[in-house]
């Protein structure tokens, strides 16, 4: 049996069934041997607000995912599911729904006998300047209350409008500024108090060894 699984950045959506079917064989499984699975962030492709779990569109993909972790969660499989930058309006009733567990950003839980730092790791980006007031603006209260007031309807155009923009910015970024800043990442590893970081959002998966004042720490993306 496995401890622990990570996940992230699957971006599910509709537009990828097969995608969608794997995370479903998955859940069916590995996940379902596993004490524990970790959802980084970006779990969909966008989320709109809770009331897709109620989408009357033809598009059951939400409501089957909370299915599929209601089916681990009543089997002893804990999942935790972290916000991220495309799926941060997640809320109440999807954990009630999926009998998932909210994970804060950043959290530090024991793994292997260690405290390991998971984060989404979108805030290590720190040289995305103009990403970062974003994220300050789009995870306001007030800026989610107005937004998650329109019908759902309006917010999935205004979602689907936002990433055509982003998209459009990306390709017109340095890549580099798009990955993580290095002293943002000692820093994390100071805060925390930790020598492992896990984390997802940049999409290039590897191991990395940091040294942070003279100690041996790893980062996992």
């Amino acid at each position: 049996m496995s401890q622990a699984l990570f996940i992230s950045d699957l971006h599910l959506s509709g537009e990828r069934p097969d995608a969608n079917q794997q995370f479903f064989s998955f859940l069916r499984g590995e996940a379902s041997r596993a004490q524990a699975l970790y959802v980084l962030g970006d779990l969909f492709e966008y989320w709109a607000g809770d009331d897709e779990l109620q989408d009357t569109t033809g598009d059951p993909l939400a409501a089957e995912v909370a299915q599929g972790f209601r089916r681990l969660a009543d089997a002893g499989v804990t999942v935790h599911v972290m916000h991220g930058n495309r799926d941060f309006l997640i809320g109440e009733g999807f954990f009630a729904a999926s009998g998932a567990r909210f994970l804060d950003d950043p959290s530090v839980i024991r793994f292997a006998g260690q405290p390991v730092a998971l984060m989404h790791g979108d805030t290590l980006c720190t040289d995305d300047r103009d990403y970062q007031a974003w994220r300050r603006t789009a995870r306001s209260a007030a800026w989610q209350r107005e937004f998650l007031a329109r019908p759902l309807g309006a917010r999935h155009e205004a979602i689907l409008g936002l990433r055509a923009k982003s998209k459009e910015v990306i390709a017109a970024k340095p890549a580099e500024i798009m990955d993580v800043n290095a002293d943002a990442v000692r820093d994390a590893f100071r805060q925390h108090g930790v020598r492992r970081l896990i984390h997802g959002h940049t999409h290039r998966p590897a191991r990395h060894d940091v040294e942070v004042d003279g100690a041996r720490c790893e980062r996992w993306v």
